[in-house]
């Protein structure tokens, strides 16, 4: 299959540093290779793939000082509608400005929401254009859409398997470990009680952006003056994995609808259970008393850090390696894009219809082919 998959401008593929949705981006395009697809990666130019790789400005914007990216995007837009002919299957990761630019061509595209879709101020795009197929990364980010949005499948993130080696026994018994950002939603202060009050330590190894920098210093850089809080401040991707590997479990006590949150399944390719609190994805994510504890009080939570202790770590790592590889992503995605293809292309272009997914296609994550049917609109 041809596909062409579409990264922000933001930061490199794969990231330098700070970069979900581009390291999301990294993992599909590099498996979807390796199952033998011909796929071409629009991204910045020092992006590293073995795709083909189409350079769309010279480094990823955030790291050049690009403040505005709309203009670059829209660019590369317009070289990418081009060359649409080359590819059969169009892969978007950059929210909406494609929509207009290829609401004709809504039968070979696709187009994952990698974040959070409450915003009031993205309504008028997704109430207007309804064709384009969409994926969600988790079930619970769907709620705040429009009812006549065109889904086409949910499918969760994956990370290659090697990417956090599974650690059996972490360091002189383990640690709690919060890994991320530091602000409000995030709610480090929760980690920090849950520390405190369940006398095991706490390593913080997360940034603060200028946005936070007052809730960090007027909330969290106080409570971090405690013996059992260590502040450890950004880290790397090396760094991460040993982080993780010797970390008793990961404190995710978040306190907004999380898309997704990557760092769970990376915590669980250690073999590192997740204590989360009951928003967002978490439930899809987490599989309560397997791979972590889904929490909704400190109590809880607190208690929950125990219940690691006894946690099969092994267990931990055989249901990460079951639902949350860059394998069985790429094999969702791909079962996703034959289902587009798959239904009757000029049917799909009649005016007043466009292509809708029967309940069913939940099952191509299983490796079923599902056809996609129509809709009146």
């Amino acid at each position: 299959m041809r596909i062409a998959q579409v990264a922000p401008l933001a930061e490199a593929v794969p990231p330098k540093f700070y970069g979900g949705t581009e390291r999301v981006v990294s993992w599909l395009t590099e498996e979807l290779v390796r199952q033998g697809h011909d796929v071409t990666l629009f991204a910045s130019g020092d992006s590293e793939t073995s795709a083909k790789l189409v350079a769309c400005c010279p480094e990823g914007l955030r790291l050049a000082g690009i403040r505005d990216h709309v203009a670059s995007h829209l660019a590369m837009l317009y070289h990418l509608r081009r060359r649409a002919d080359e590819f059969d299957v169009i892969h978007f990761h950059i929210d909406l400005l494609q929509y207009p630019l290829f609401e004709d061509l809504n039968h070979k595209c696709v187009t994952t929401l990698h974040g959070r879709l409450d915003v009031p101020d993205f309504m008028p795009v997704y109430r207007t254009f309804t064709g384009m197929p969409l994926v969600s990364i988790s079930d619970h980010q769907r709620g705040p859409m429009p009812e006549n949005a065109n889904w086409l499948q949910t499918i969760h993130h994956g990370l290659p398997a090697e990417n956090c080696r599974f650690s059996p026994n972490p360091k002189d018994g383990g640690y709690l470990a919060f890994l991320g950002r530091i602000s409000p939603e995030k709610r480090p202060d929760r980690a920090i009680e849950i520390a405190k009050a369940s006398g095991v330590k706490l390593k913080i190894a997360a940034k603060v952006d200028k946005a936070d920098q007052e809730y960090w210093d007027e909330v969290i850089e106080p409570m971090t003056h405690h013996p059992l809080v260590e502040y450890i401040g950004e880290i790397n991707e090396d760094q991460k994995h040993e982080f993780l590997g010797n970390a008793l479990a990961l404190a995710f006590p978040i306190d907004w609808p999380e898309p997704f949150g990557l760092v769970m399944i990376e915590a669980m390719s250690a073999g590192t259970p997740v204590i989360a609190w009951r928003n967002g994805s978490v439930p899809e994510v987490i599989k309560d008393g397997v791979s972590g504890v889904v929490v909704e009080s400190m109590d809880e939570a607190i208690a929950a850090v125990e219940t690691c202790k006894a946690m099969s770590r092994e267990g931990v790592r055989r249901y990460f390696e079951t639902r949350f590889t860059a394998s069985v992503m790429a094999r969702s995605y791909v079962a996703a894009y034959e289902s587009l293809l798959a239904g009757d292309l000029d049917a799909i272009k009649i005016p007043g219809l466009t292509i809708g997914a029967p309940a069913a296609l939940n099952g191509a994550a299983n490796g079923a082919t599902v056809r996609p049917v129509l809709r009146a609109v």
